[in-house]
């Protein structure tokens, strides 16, 4: 039965070559794997027909455990490790057999079936190993292909993904581009509104200034011919009038001033430094402003202006342009209600547009109501929205109040809520933390 210990070792070193024969190890181990073969072959003549068959089994036993220690210990062959250990009980039966030969002649002779059975199904068992083993390896040969391709689909979706994130941010930094243009257009068409108001109200400080250094020069002539005629008195009478007309002259010329850095202030890109600012003072500001624009275009229309101004209310920090800009739009819009409603209303209409300013708790609350058009309960929801719009084409973009709650909302940690009834009124409530 020692052709079954040759033949098991025959078996592996055939399979360990055909395991390595496609691998980066095959050429560390053809030349001795090949060599082995031939050196198993030989041993099983040399020694099958020379010695008796104790011997022999023990012999063969021992070739097949040195080799299955060699291969159960080289880290290359450690795939092969079950069924390398599927060899041991066949070395385990072969020295039974030797040894029962060699030291119980008799007893072996009697039992020689049994022992012949037991050699068979120890080989039998390398193969049942065998033919798993290869039913394993074929499962994980197909699990790795099946790897190979999801991670080859992954690798692939993830380019994809890759490049489709970088196209999107493409996109994004070309969208942030065109909003900034559209809010920059938005904030120079609102300039252009206020270019007749600012001309309004220039032209005031600027009558004074004229009026009061006319007279000054005036009264420069009278003080030159009173210190000409000695009269001390009324030179000095004569000089505290002019003083007080400069004093005049420098107060509506720092009016005049406070006008254009504020219309330089709309027209530039949005700060985010924030500072102390008088809300009273900037909504009356922009208020009339906006007043005098309409005007401009439409000397027929008049309008009340109801300012309601709370009393030593706090500084709230802010950025002054951006809710200027924010007030400035309301103010727009509720003169546009109210010119649009005197078109049909009777005679008896009288357009007013209220502004209030208080606190209330930790807030700080500006109302701008007017008694126009109204807003229609099926549009109120979108009014906030980009690029919407009531107004005819041409004149307006749909971009004010949408900007405006994001200088509110965003910018400035507030609220803006709107109540209205069509028809009759719109009011909008601004609230800024303190």
């Amino acid at each position: 039965m020692t052709f079954f210990y040759y033949l098991a070792a025959f078996l592996l070193i055939r399979r360990l070559i055909k395991r390595l024969k496609y691998s980066i190890l095959y050429p560390k181990w053809r030349s001795l794997l090949t060599t082995s073969n031939w050196v198993i072959i030989v041993l099983y003549f040399a020694v099958a027909f020379t010695v008796d068959d104790g011997v022999n089994e023990l012999i063969a036993s021992a070739i097949l455990l040195t080799l299955l220690l060699y291969v159960d210990k080289e880290p290359d062959f450690k795939s092969q490790k079950a069924y390398v250990q599927a060899n041991f009980p066949l070395v385990g039966v072969g020295f039974l057999n030797g040894l029962a030969i060699l030291f119980a002649s008799k007893f072996y002779d009697k039992y020689d079936t049994y022992f012949n059975l037991v050699t068979v199904a120890a080989f039998v068992w390398i193969f049942g190993k065998w033919a798993t083993s290869n039913k394993q390896e074929e499962e994980l040969r197909i699990v790795a292909e099946r790897k190979a391709e999801l991670e080859a689909l992954v690798n692939e979706r993830t380019a994809e993904l890759v490049k489709q994130k970088e196209n999107l941010q493409e996109i994004v930094e070309e969208l942030k581009a065109t909003q900034d243009q559209l809010i920059q257009s938005e904030k120079m068409a609102s300039l252009g509104e206020l270019t007749a108001g600012i001309a309004h109200e220039i032209q005031n400080p600027l009558n004074f200034v004229n009026n009061f250094s006319e007279v000054s020069m005036e009264l420069i002539e009278e003080m030159t011919e009173e210190l000409e005629k000695g009269d001390k008195d009324e030179a000095i009478a004569i000089a505290a009038d002019i003083k007080q007309n400069l004093e005049k002259i420098r107060h509506h010329g720092q009016r005049a001033d406070g006008i254009v850095k504020g219309m330089l202030q709309h027209s530039r890109a949005s700060s985010t430094t924030k500072e102390p600012t008088d809300i009273n003072k900037l909504a009356d500001e922009y208020l009339r402003l906006s007043y005098h624009g309409l005007r401009a275009k439409d000397k027929s229309f008049n309008a009340n202006l109801a300012t309601h101004f709370g009393e030593n209310l706090p500084m709230v920090n802010m950025v002054p342009q951006d809710v200027g800009r924010v007030l400035l739009n309301l103010f727009n819009n509720a003169f546009y209600a109210v010119q649009q409603k005197q078109k049909t209303a009777g005679p008896d209409f009288k357009p007013t547009v209220e502004v209030n300013t208080t606190t209330k708790g930790k807030n700080l609350e500006i109302k701008v109501k007017d008694n126009g058009t109204g807003i229609p309960d099926e549009i109120k929801e979108k009014i906030m929205q980009p690029f919407f719009t009531t107004k005819p084409t041409g004149e307006g973009t749909g971009l004010g109040l949408s900007l405006s709650y994001d200088i509110i909302v965003k910018g400035h940690q507030g609220k803006i809520d709107i109540a209205t009834k069509e028809g009759e009124y719109t009011e909008f409530t601004i609230s800024l933390p303190l």
